[in-house]
This record gives C-alpha cells, sequence and structure tokens, in this order.
C-alpha cells in the first residue's frame, strides 16, 4: 500500500493544484517511482488511500501501472496513517505479508530486503530505517537498541535500553492480522498501534538502509531531495547534476547548474539557475538569477530578476499569504526555510 491521501498543506500552494504525489521527480511523478519499485519487487497489486484531488491520482493511473493493479480506497475524511488501512482489510486478507510506503518519501525502497526480514524474524512487525538523516530533524527518530529492535519512537518514551537512533523511512512490513478487525476510524500508526505494542511487550524489529531516502514534505526537502537524487542517479541532456526536460527550452548563453527543468521551461539568455528545481511551465527572463530556489507552475520570472532561497508561486486572491512573504509582480516569494 501507498499513503497518498495526505494534504501536502506544507507544500502548499504547489499542492493546490496537483496532489503532492504527482510532484515531479525530473519528469516523473514521485508516486510513479514508488509503484516501479514495488513493480520490481514482484508485487501484484498495489493499493492507495486517496483523498485531497485523489481523482488526479486515479485519472492519471487508472487500474494498472504496467501490468500491477492499483486499488483504490477513497476517504470522505482523512483517517490517519493506521486508519487507511481498515477499509482494505478484505484486500490485505490474502497477503501473507503487507508492506506500507508513504507517498510522500523517494527511495530506492528496498521492499524485498524487508520483506525477505520480516518473514525471517518473529517480530510483529519490521520498520524501514534509514541511517542517512539526522534524527534531531525528525522529532528525535526512532531508538534501536543492540539486537535492532524497535524500543523507543520517541526521547522521552523508551522501552529498553537505546544504542542508537535512525530516522523511519516511511516503509514498514507486517502480518496483515496485526491490523485485522480494527474498528473505522482516524489512527495513526506510531500512536495507535506501535506504542501500545510496546508497552504490551512486542516485538519490532527494524532494517536500516543507507540508501539515499528523502521527506519531500516541505520546500527544502523537495528541492535538497530532487537536485540529490539526479545527482546520484545522473542528470539528462546537460550532465550529471542536471536533469533538463526535453520538452523545455534552455536559450543559448544560458547557464543551468546542479538544477531540475521540468517541461515546458523556458529559460532565457544570459539567464543563471543553480541548484533549483523549476517546474513545469514557468519562464526565467533573460539575466534572471535563481538560485537554491523552487520556481513553482506557470511563473513568469522577470528579467534581471534575481532569487536565493525562496519558493516563487503565481499569486491567488484566495491565497492567505504568511507573515515572511512578499508579493511582487503577481508572484510570491517565500522564504524556502520556513
Amino acid at each position: 500500500m501507498v499513503l497518498a491521501a495526505g494534504l501536502g498543506t506544507r507544500l502548499w500552494p504547489l499542492t493546490r493544484s496537483l496532489p503532492k504525489p504527482l510532484l515531479p521527480v525530473a519528469g516523473t511523478p514521485l508516486l510513479s517511482r514508488t509503484l516501479a519499485e514495488f513493480q520490481e519487487a514482484g508485487c501484484e497489486a498495489v493499493a492507495l488511500n486517496l483523498f485531497h484531488q485523489g481523482e488526479k491520482i486515479s485519472a492519471h493511473f487508472g487500474s494498472h501501472f504496467d501490468d500491477m493493479e492499483l486499488v483504490y480506497s477513497w476517504e470522505e475524511e482523512l483517517q490517519g496513517t493506521l486508519g487507511a488501512l481498515a477499509p482494505l482489510e478484505g484486500f490485505f486478507a490474502p497477503a501473507d505479508v503487507l508492506v506500507v510506503i508513504n507517498g510522500d518519501s523517494l527511495s530506492r525502497w528496498p521492499i524485498e530486503r524487508l520483506v525477505e526480514r520480516h518473514q525471517r524474524g518473529s517480530a510483529q512487525a519490521t520498520l524501514l530505517l534509514t541511517s542517512r538523516a539526522d534524527p534531531k530533524a525528525f522529532g528525535g527518530g526512532v531508538g534501536v537498541d543492540a539486537a535492532g529492535r524497535i524500543v523507543s519512537f520517541s526521547p522521552e518514551r523508551e522501552h529498553g535500553v537505546v544504542e542508537q537512533r535512525l530516522v523511519f523511512a516511511g516503509a514498514h512490513a507486517f502480518a496483515p492480522s496485526l491490523v485485522a478487525g480494527r474498528d473505522r476510524q482516524p489512527e495513526d500508526f506510531i500512536t495507535d498501534l506501535y506504542e501500545p505494542l510496546l508497552e504490551a511487550g512486542g516485538v519490532i524489529q527494524s532494517l536500516e538502509t543507507s540508501r539515499p531516502w528523502y521527506d519531500l514534505g516541505t520546500p527544502a526537502r523537495y528541492l535538497e531531495g530532487v537536485c540529490d537524487w539526479i545527482r546520484r542517479r545522473g542528470g539528462g541532456r546537460v550532465g550529471g547534476r542536471t536533469w533538463v526536460s526535453p520538452e523545455a527550452k534552455v536559450s543559448e548563453g544560458a547557464s543551468v547548474r546542479r538544477a531540475v527543468i521540468e517541461s515546458g521551461v523556458v529559460i532565457e539568455t544570459q539567464a543563471e539557475v543553480e541548484r533549483a528545481v523549476v517546474l513545469p511551465g514557468a519562464r526565467v527572463g533573460r539575466g534572471a538569477v535563481v538560485r537554491e530556489s523552487i520556481l513553482g507552475f506557470s511563473v513568469r520570472l522577470g528579467a534581471g530578476t534575481s532569487v536565493e532561497r525562496r519558493m516563487v508561486t503565481v499569486a491567488r486572491a484566495d491565497r492567505p499569504l504568511g507573515p515572511l512573504d512578499s508579493v511582487v509582480g503577481g508572484l510570491v516569494y517565500s522564504p524556502l526555510d520556513v
């Protein structure tokens, strides 16, 4: 299952017109990359819960991802990460192992290793933990003992001796029976399943991975994740650290470095774009400079404009502004780090 029903609030207004799982990562929707990992692992079917602009997800993918069946679960109100599974109990019942992945994360998911680890052990659940992220940036991370068992989901509550803290990478494996028979109500995996399980003496084990992993839930993380993904996976037309869509136009005399340029983008002459994500339909004017920034859908950046550490989006009458936002020429400039 892929959890795909979130509102994408922290990425607003990028998620105003497009649900977060469809945000592009070098020309490919984030969700497509996760589904491809499931398919490569030999998965026969994937369920997705939908809420915010879910119709765009179902319209984009239809009933199958290549030959892998897709089953949609529509939520009238958000049910949380655990509550999302209850309506799908019948779908999950025949399976030996259920793998759930967060739809806002980007990784080369080690799905087969996760399943094998779970099947070999005797734990009720197996969680994927990454050693590449700083636990301090994720609420203190997950506490693991010397045997790799999870004993804490927050520094304030420990159910054993913590040897190290890692970050939950948004993927877990368990038998469907672990979540069978639960009431249909909003619930969260950590607070409503895993914490009570630890308190009752249950066993939750971990699989540690050093593979690149990115939580794309905020503008700063989206920028960092997409740019680093291209650097590691190989770039497009202009080198290994830059990806330029075949449907984008980079004018002669423009400079594009360590950036991701999506379809329909125009970069005019003498413009400089460095370590940035430029989303479909945007235009960078002559001599403009864009560094460490995101240019949103259909943004028209004027000639000579300089942008650094900002997310730039089109201003709308119904959009509330943050206290640090600036509106200039019909565009909203938001600090990337807020």
